[in-house]
C-alpha cells in the first residue's frame, strides 16, 4: 500500500487525543487518529465522571462516543486497531509513522497514548476495578464518591498522601496501609498526613500489603498482610484506593523522543514540544501531568492550537 499523506496524525484516542482531533480537524487540516484498541482507553473503565467542566454526570464510554462523533463531524479519521510500531523523522521534515498495517506521512505527530495505573495485581482488583463497584486509583477524581464510607487507601508517595488526604475530607475513615514503616513522600506532605491521624478521620498501618478485595457486588473488605509477621487479617471496607503510580503508554517510543527514568515524555510545558521538531506532546504520557480528565485534553487543544506556528515557521520550534 502506498504511504498515506496526512497534515497530522495523532497517536492515541483516549480523551486528549480526542480534543487535538477536535481542534485539527475543525481547523481543516486532515487528521488520522490512531489507537492500538479502540477509542477511549482506561476512561472506559470510569462508569461516572462528575468533574469535567460544563457537564454534570456521564460515563465515560459514553463520553468517548460523543467526543468520537463531535470530531468525525468535522472529517477526523478515528482508526481502531492500529498499533503504532515506529515513528521516524525524515529527512524532508515530515514524520513517518507506521503501523503494521499502514505507513503515514505526516507534517505533526501529537502523541496521546495515556498512561495505566499500576495496580496491585491481588484478586478481587479487576472485578472491582472502578469507583461504582469500590475500586479506584484516583482520589481527586473518586472521593467524593464515598462521602460518609470507609475507605482503604494503598501507597506512601507525594500523590498517595496527597490524595488519602483528600479522601479524610470526604470518607468517615480512611486506613491508609504502607508496605514499609516511612514515608517517602516529602516531610510537609508526611506532617500534613500524620495531623490528620491524630484525629478519628484516620488510621496509618505500616508494614502491610493488601493480598486480596472482597465483596460480592462491590467491595466490602481486604486481606491485608504484614510484611514482617506474615500475619494476615480482614479489614472491612466500602472501597480501595490505590496509589502506587502510573505506568505510561510509551514503551514504543523509545529512542524515538526523550523521555524521563519512568518513561514519561519530556517537553515544555507551556507549547508541549518534545526534543524533536514537529512532535507534540498531550495528557497524562508527559511529564510533570496532572493526571486529570480536563488537564489531558487542555494539554492536547494547547498543542493543536500551536501546531499552526510550526507549520507556518519550523524555526518557532527552538525559536519560542
Amino acid at each position: 500500500m502506498a504511504d498515506i499523506q496526512t497534515d497530522v496524525v495523532i497517536v492515541g484516542a483516549g480523551p486528549a487525543g480526542l480534543a487535538a482531533a477536535l481542534y485539527t480537524s475543525r481547523n481543516r487540516f486532515d487528521t488520522i487518529v490512531l489507537d492500538k484498541f479502540i477509542p477511549g482507553g482506561q476512561i472506559n473503565l470510569t462508569d461516572r465522571i462528575e468533574n469535567y467542566p460544563g457537564i454534570v454526570k456521564i460515563s465515560g464510554p459514553d463520553m468517548i462516543a460523543e467526543q468520537v462523533k463531535q470530531c468525525e463531524t468535522f472529517g477526523a479519521k478515528i482508526k481502531g486497531n492500529s498499533e503504532v510500531i515506529s515513528i521516524k523523522k525524515l529527512d524532508a521534515g515530515n514524520i513517518e509513522v507506521k503501523t503494521d498495517e499502514d505507513t503515514y506521512i505526516a507534517r505533526v505527530i501529537i502523541l496521546t497514548p495515556g498512561s495505566d495505573y499500576r495496580r496491585l495485581d491481588v484478586p478481587g482488583e479487576d472485578t472491582f476495578r472502578n469507583a461504582g463497584a469500590g475500586v479506584s486509583y484516583c482520589g481527586t477524581c473518586d472521593a467524593a464518591f464515598f462521602r460518609d464510607k470507609e475507605v482503604i487507601a494503598i501507597g506512601g508517595g507525594n500523590v498517595a498522601v496527597e490524595d488519602t488526604i483528600h479522601l479524610t475530607r470526604f470518607a468517615s475513615k480512611t486506613t491508609m496501609i504502607h508496605r514499609r514503616d516511612e514515608f517517602r513522600a516529602e516531610k510537609i506532605l508526611v506532617e500534613e498526613l500524620l495531623e490528620i491521624e491524630k484525629t478519628d478521620k484516620l488510621d496509618i498501618i505500616y508494614d502491610t500489603v493488601c493480598t486480596q478485595i472482597n465483596g460480592s457486588d462491590r467491595v466490602e473488605s481486604a486481606t491485608l498482610q504484614n510484611v514482617k509477621t506474615g500475619e494476615t487479617f480482614e479489614k472491612s471496607c466500602d472501597g480501595v484506593f490505590v496509589f502506587v503510580g502510573m505506568i505510561p503508554n510509551t514503551g514504543f517510543l523509545k529512542g524515538v523522543v526523550d523521555m524521563d527514568e519512568h518513561g514519561f515524555i519530556k517537553c515544555d510545558t507551556t507549547y508541549f514540544r518534545t526534543n524533536v521538531p514537529g512532535i507534540f506532546v498531550a495528557g497524562d504520557c508527559r511529564w510533570n501531568a496532572a493526571m486529570q480528565l480536563v488537564t489531558a485534553c487542555g494539554d492536547a487543544v494547547t498543542a493543536a492550537v500551536f501546531m499552526k506556528e510550526y507549520l507556518r515557521d519550523p524555526e518557532w520550534w527552538t525559536r519560542a
